[in-house]
């Protein structure tokens, strides 16, 4: 983005699109008609694909798409993972799945406190929490899918078993995780290969892994929560000093949950509910709505400066009140009230950063599918091992990565998130809609620990209030903070860094951009569908 874009007729209903400069270096949007999927993997993409043209639903796509990403994308996301989802069929209220797990019916804070631990790490054993993601995914194939699970395991299952080449940033995330898969005698022997990771262009293969997704194709979830490997998940926990039981995994059930929204400047941003952070998101627009930013330059230091403070607030707000949303103290309609916004924006001076409550922000591994079928159903699908592999621990005999969400409870038992028996942890894995006059707009994501929210208003605002096409509402620089520092991407300007710091940021490059992204948008009008990934991953949309 810069000086050469300019706005062009091809606009969606909205601002105009802006089209990027053929002369440098970029990605165009992808424009299809029938069916589109965009992942972080380009096997991913091809799958969801294949099964949208073998007959499939938007659905049965993702479904497909995700579990090969815990495949070929080991450090992101798995079985041994959490989903959330959101779909938007036309006419039909958006139906969303929270996939997330819970904590052991032994966990309480006060057995953590009286052995001196005040902060789950991501590296505890007591950040392990019955994983969500195979039950989710088994939920929404019967709620809107025309596959079995066996079906939609297929590709994850071939490519297990007879290997796959390793993508380049997956190569990348994979080597800077040696040290923690080394420790573990389970991840070091089935995510190593002789004490290494692999590198780029490696056939890799899980055999067990392969076996684990066999037994779930065959007989269903309760392969996975019950029975052998079940045990395994348990028994590993178990002795390293767990409290998750087998009856805590015999126990897990996901929920059907009523999806929040907030209106944009006439855009519908819809979320899911706490336990997730999509509140932080809606909450972020809010307090933006009440600033001028279309008139600020997209990249520009006033338009980041704004963005920052806002969501520092809105982070704030995230962790005072995101709980299990039995446990919460506060009204999510309270929370997302506009007069509430109003406050929290007059709090931010234009000029300068000023001091406010600081949200710990926590780094994660995500893979997000974006999917919309010919019948214009929309899903936006998330799932994740938090950290990079997870807790770093797997079951030797099964191969399951087990994650780490547990480590989103807060150590306090006066706090509405605090570690507790069979409860849900904050996270912060949160899929996405845009709605216009009822429609579904675009079924979206960004992945990236706790920017993700940040990631939504982002995204959101370069094409409400810039005029910006998919892809390049993805590409665009990214900023956060973290902890005292404004980490940046190296693509931002110089003169917005001046700006930045002269505004009282301490800002520094972060080693690695932001997470990555997906949209898929519907142009009804016109009849098609516009597509992008972020060139942060390997990823791609493709359509048909």
């Amino acid at each position: 983005m810069g000086a050469n874009v300019k706005s062009t007729p091809l606009a969606l209903k909205g601002a105009p699109v802006t089209r990027r400069d053929f002369h440098l270096p970029g990605r165009s949007d992808v424009i299809a008609t029938e069916g589109m999927a965009a992942t972080s993997h380009p096997l991913a993409t091809l799958a969801a694909v294949d099964t949208l043209k073998a007959g499939g639903t938007a659905a049965d796509a993702a479904v497909t798409a995700v579990a090969l990403l815990g495949v070929v994308e080991p450090a992101m996301t798995g079985i041994g993972g959490d989903c959330f989802c959101l779909v938007a069929r036309p006419g039909e209220p958006v139906w969303g799945y929270n996939g997330s797990g819970r904590a052991g019916a032994a966990a309480r804070a006060e057995f953590l406190i009286e052995r001196g631990i005040r902060a789950i790490g991501a590296d505890s054993i007591h950040a392990v929490t019955v994983p969500g993601a195979v039950e989710a995914w088994a939920s929404i194939l019967k709620a809107h899918g025309k596959f079995d699970l066996g079906r939609a395991l297929a590709p994850a299952i071939h490519y297990a078993e007879h290997g796959f080449p390793v993508a380049p940033r997956i190569a990348l995330d994979w080597g800077l995780a040696v040290e923690r898969l080394r420790g573990d005698p389970g991840a070091a022997r089935h995510y190593l290969v002789h004490g290494a990771a692999p590198e780029e262009g490696d056939r890799m293969r899980m055999g067990a892994l392969a076996e684990s997704l066999k037994a779930i194709a065959s007989r269903g979830p309760k392969a996975f929560y019950e029975g052998a490997i079940a045990a395994d998940m348990a028994e590993t926990v178990a002795a390293r000093g767990g409290l998750l039981t087998l009856a805590d995994f015999a126990r897990h059930r996901g929920e059907a949950v009523e999806a929040i929204a907030t209106n944009y400047r006439g855009v519908e941003l819809v979320e899911l509910p706490p336990n997730g952070q999509g509140l932080a998101a809606l909450v972020l627009l809010n307090i933006l709505e009440r600033f001028d930013m279309e008139r600020l330059d997209p990249l520009g230091p006033e338009r980041f400066h704004l963005a920052l403070e806002a969501a520092r607030l809105a982070y704030a707000v995230r962790d005072t009140h995101i709980a299990d949303p039995a446990f919460m103290r506060m009204a999510v309609s309270a929370l997302l009230d506009k007069p509430f916004a109003a406050a929290l924006a007059d709090r931010i001076d234009r000029s300068r950063r000023v001091e406010m409550p600081n949200a710990p922000t926590p780094g994660s591994d995500t893979v997000l599918v974006t999917v919309v079928d010919r019948d214009r159903m929309a899903v936006s699908i998330i799932n994740s091992l938090f950290n990079s592999f997870g807790v770093g621990i797997a079951t030797e005999k099964t191969g399951i990565l087990l994650h780490n969400r547990g480590c989103g409870f807060v150590v306090d038992p006066e706090h509405p998130n605090t570690i507790g028996p069979a409860k849900r942890p904050l996270h912060t894995i949160i899929p996405a809609l845009t709605m216009r006059e009822g429609r579904c707009d675009m079924a979206f994501g960004v992945m990236g620990g706790g920017y993700q929210a940040m990631g939504h208003a982002h995204v959101v605002s370069n094409i409400v209030d810039y005029g910006m096409g998919v892809q390049a509402a993805l590409d665009i620089p990214r900023a956060f903070f973290e902890g005292e520092k404004t980490m940046i991407e190296r693509g931002l300007p110089a003169a917005t860094v001046e700006g930045l710091t002269a505004r009282g940021h301490a800002v520094a490059v972060r080693p690695l951009p932001f997470g990555g992204g997906q949209a898929v948008r519907i142009d009804w009008e016109r009849g098609v569908l516009i597509g992008g990934s972020d060139f942060r991953k390997d990823g791609l949309a493709l359509g048909y």
